[in-house]
């Protein structure tokens, strides 16, 4: 019987992050039914598993929800908890404009490292995909809390305040620009440009 990849071992699937279709390794596995969760080996990005590639005409249009969370109902949870969670994930991606966004071409598959001032101790190092989404996170979250202050019914000089502390954020964020692959998707300080070269 073809149980499908096991744990470790690579496949091909949609990535949402990546918008195309990627080679994932296997995270997780259930005997019999194949592949449950997977990360991509281009971005890091980890999903459950989608089913495979999908057609051309379907890869056109990003869903905000995949047919798998759409259709996939985790274990232990009732169907209607299941329709509740499908929800809640379009309406904070739609809401939260969390677009996928992936690092420059140079930065994929490098490291990030800290090396201390001082000899004899160990230096640190990570992927720097994995630092670049939670620079990303930062982002996402700066963009929130900005549409929040605009939508709250407070003084205009109060909410000129709190959007200058937002985008002063942004002003000092603009030293990671040099990750993303996209120019709008880096930080913009208060003069509307980026404070470091690519």
């Amino acid at each position: 019987m073809n149980e499908g990849p096991r744990a470790g071992e690579g496949i091909e699937d949609h990535c949402a992050a990546c918008k195309t279709s990627r080679t994932h390794t296997v995270l997780a596995a259930r005997v019999g039914e194949g592949p449950l969760r997977v990360v991509c080996d281009y971005c890091g990005s980890q999903h459950n598993y989608r089913g495979g590639p999908r057609r051309e005409r379907e890869a056109a249009a990003f869903a905000p929800v995949s047919e798998r969370e759409r259709s996939h109902v985790p274990m232990g949870m009732p169907e209607a908890s299941s329709d509740l969670e499908t929800l809640l994930r379009r309406i904070i991606r739609e809401e939260c404009g969390l677009t996928p966004v992936v690092p420059a071409e140079k930065w994929r598959g490098g490291e990030l490292v800290l090396r201390p001032g001082k000899p004899g101790l160990k230096e640190k190092s990570w992927p720097i995909e994995g630092f670049f989404h939670k620079v990303v996170m930062i982002r996402n979250r700066l963009r929130v809390l900005e549409q929040q202050i605009n939508a709250l019914e407070i003084s205009a000089d109060l909410k000129l305040k709190l959007q200058g502390y937002v985008t002063g954020c942004y002003g000092t964020l603009t030293s990671f620009n040099v990750l993303f692959a996209e120019e709008s998707d880096r930080f913009q300080g208060a003069g509307g440009a980026d404070d470091d070269e690519r």
